[in-house]
């Protein structure tokens, strides 16, 4: 496969693929430069960080580091880095863009409106997301179709325009039940939340455990889908739809 494989060839050759490890070394033998992986800490991406170390791959591991993680998921942090014996980036945002925000709408003002959150999200995530993944090649997601309604269709590689970017999903097509087998087979350190009811683990103002037969994201962003569900939005801005990013 050559250097600078296009889009379609990688996808059909990530699907062909059952095995992550090898789905892992065909996305680095595949795309020139940096590739990046931006890790939540959740099982997808835990799962994808033991494929990435088991290939040994050249890849910038990286996560966002939004100020207000649990302590569960710091602690995810120290226990992967010392399982792989690698280092996960810490990547921040802006302090003068944070300290701007909380100066006009405070310290718990996402949650006066959608339009809020978004601009919290923006700042803590999307724009440090960007910085992150300047001049890299490709983005490695831990995203999968049955995470979201959002994410029903997203393919194995696309050509993200905005960031010059390969956006690289090696689990797509994963269900729950293979990833969970996937850690228990291998024994992938994982966040102690999501055995307390986070399936879906983000900052910890925006997180609540969520309540027997919700969906997996209903403890998101919680109070929007509890003041209106006709306008309740799942995502954050880093994957608004499965073919790019913002």
């Amino acid at each position: 496969m050559p250097q600078t494989a296009n889009s379609l060839e990688l996808d059909e050759a990530l699907a062909a693929a059952g095995d992550l490890v090898e789905r892992i070394r065909l996305i680095r033998a595949a795309i020139a430069g940096r590739i990046a992986f931006s890790t939540s800490l959740g099982l997808e991406d835990q799962a994808v960080l033991h494929a990435i170390s088991a290939a040994q791959a050249d890849i910038d591991v990286f996560t966002l580091d939004t100020g207000r993680h649990f302590p569960e998921t710091l602690e995810t942090i120290a226990a992967s880095e010392a399982r792989y014996g690698l280092t996960i980036r810490l990547v921040a945002p802006d302090t003068s863009e944070v300290q701007a925000l909380t100066n006009r709408d405070g310290v718990l003002g996402f949650r006066n409106s959608i339009e809020a959150r978004k601009a919290c999200c923006d700042i803590r995530k999307v724009r440090p997301l960007n910085r992150a993944l300047a001049g890299a090649s490709g983005w490695i997601t831990g995203l999968r179709r049955d995470q979201a309604a959002s994410r029903t269709t997203i393919p194995f590689v696309v050509f993200d325009p905005a960031g010059v970017v390969f956006k690289l999903n090696p689990v797509a097509d994963w269900s729950l039940s293979r990833l969970e087998a996937f850690i228990g087979e291998y024994g992938v350190p994982v966040n102690p939340l999501h055995a307390r009811g986070y399936p879906s683990i983000g900052c910890a103002t925006c997180t609540r455990a969520i309540k027997p037969g919700e969906d997996i994201r209903a403890g998101r962003w919680w109070w929007e889908q509890e003041a209106d569900a006709a306008f309740a939005q799942k995502e954050c801005g880093l994957h608004v739809a499965s073919e790019a990013r913002p």
